[in-house]
């Protein structure tokens, strides 16, 4: 993930400056830009992590073909890359602020509060999600049940304990030792990027693949989705897999990335992350699945009409053994853990007064909830759609003023020009933008990454049309 996974020297340092208050409300000085050797290292890291367990199986139960698969989560992420380099590379560069900071100057602090707020709250979500991916692991030598792909509450008292064993360690070293998580994860990233691999490796064994007509075969044609799942095309996984980051790409928030970095050029990084963790993960984890479909176990849940789990402890330790459990544990941990501590920076902007290791506390609390309801690490297609969906027409904002503020006659950074706190045009652009299309969405059924697009650029042009009634009466007052 999906985004903010495991952590290198270089983001230890962003988030070290983000903590300090050294750059966080200043251009990033000279001295302490980064080349894109860095930033290669950083994004092959972090995208190879806990969510991916997941996600690979989770297209399995879509019913998707082998083209639409392949093909659209070849061109999907290349879209993604396209939008780090040209659009969040370009501007953090350019600006070299923190997202925070320059949202600030647009929108003004009170505005900014009510950012803080989802973005805390979604990357707790996503914390807890990664919780029961660690806990899918632990729960093996117990003889846990593992949750089903429709269950939405905790199923046994040994979920609910293991759950809350993971969730208050996580936090604690959150909150405590994010030096040590830091250095911890880099060392661990290349040992599930391995897992990942070896895991591909037997399942591919284990299917009896040996060309890759074999290996197209697998999904071929593809099939009915699931009980409880819709049918994914080729458009349904080219948008999801360019979007899935889109509150990391066209939602600017890795503009706190790339003011690091010495040229635009840089962005380019991302697609070392991108294809190994959103390609080649993806398709392994799936594998993992594909294997475990053809168990006993999983061929009478199908009969029965119920949806085989996906929970990922079982299916890597079904491939690669022991090794597969301590690979889902840490790739859960590494995730979940500077997830949270990241959710404490963005509630700790809310309620400064409080300290880091309590903010961070409340967010590992917020996260292990979270994590007792397996609907979050089960429907995790369906929740990092809403993630992005939610938070990337904020990023709009930021790149409609870069591109056209000039030509459409606004004030560029115009909060911080006229001394508001609250910008009611970034307000209404983001409100209306979402609602509307969060609407269209629900009315008719439509698959939500299919809306992200179009959300996106209305925030945008609304927000130049809103900011340029807003400026002229401001300035007819101000005659």
């Amino acid at each position: 993930m999906l985004s903010n996974m495991s952590q290198t020297p270089l983001e230890e340092e962003i988030i070290t400056a983000e903590v300090s208050g050294e750059f966080e409300r200043e251009q990033v000085p000279a001295s302490h830009l980064k080349d894109w050797k860095s930033f290669l290292g950083m994004y092959a890291g972090e995208h190879a992590a806990g969510t991916e367990f997941v996600i690979g199986p989770l297209f399995l139960t879509t019913g998707v073909s082998a083209f639409d698969l392949i093909i659209g989560l070849l061109l999907g992420n290349l879209m993604a890359v396209l939008s780090w380099r040209f659009l969040t590379a370009e501007i953090g560069t350019k600006f070299r602020y923190t997202l925070y900071y320059h949202l600030e100057k647009i929108c003004g602090r009170k505005l900014v509060t009510l950012y803080n707020l989802a973005n805390g709250i979604l990357f707790c979500f996503l914390a807890g999600a990664m919780v029961t991916v660690s806990a899918t692991a632990v729960g093996i030598p117990f003889n846990m049940e593992m949750p089903k792909l429709t269950d939405t509450y905790p199923n046994s008292a040994t979920w609910v304990i293991i759950v809350l064993a993971l969730g208050v360690v996580i936090s604690i070293i959150a909150a405590k030792g994010y030096s040590m998580v830091a250095k911890a994860a880099n060392w661990m990233s290349p040992v599930i990027v391995l897992a990942f691999i070896a895991c591909g490796v037997v399942s591919l064994t284990k299917l009896n693949v040996s060309s890759f007509s074999d290996f197209w075969n697998i999904w071929g044609n593809g099939s009915e989705p699931f009980p409880g799942q819709i049918k994914y095309t080729f458009w349904h996984v080219f948008l999801w897999s360019w979007f899935a980051n889109a509150a990391m790409h066209i939602g600017m928030s890795d503009l706190t990335v790339f003011r690091f970095a010495k040229k635009p050029r840089a962005g380019w990084t991302t697609a070392a992350g991108i294809y190994i963790g959103h390609y080649i993960a993806w398709i392994a984890a799936a594998l993992l699945y594909a294997v475990y479909l053809k168990s006993p176990e999983a061929q009478g849940m199908l009969a029965n009409g119920e949806a085989p789990t996906v929970a990922p402890g079982p299916l890597a330790y079904n491939a690669i053994g022991v090794f597969g459990i301590i690979a889902v544990i840490l790739a859960g941990w590494t995730t979940a853990n500077p997830t949270i501590y990241r959710a404490g920076l963005a509630f700790q902007a809310i309620i400064p007064k409080v300290s880091t290791f309590w903010v961070t506390i409340i967010a590992g609390t917020v996260a292990t909830i979270a994590g007792l309801f397996p609907a979050f690490a089960m429907k995790l297609l369906g929740f990092v759609s809403l993630y992005g969906f939610i938070l990337a027409p904020v990023g709009a904002i930021i790149v409609f003023e870069y591109f056209f503020g000039k030509k459409f006659g606004i004030q560029a950074f115009y909060a911080e020009k006229s001394g508001t706190k609250f910008n009611q045009a970034v307000f209404w652009a983001w409100i209306l933008s979402f609602g509307i299309f969060y609407y269209i969405s629900i009315q008719f059924n439509v698959f939500l990454s299919f809306v992200t697009l179009p959300a996106w650029l209305l925030c945008g042009v609304l927000y130049l049309v809103f900011s340029k009634i807003v400026q002229v009466k401001h300035n007819k007052k101000n005659l």
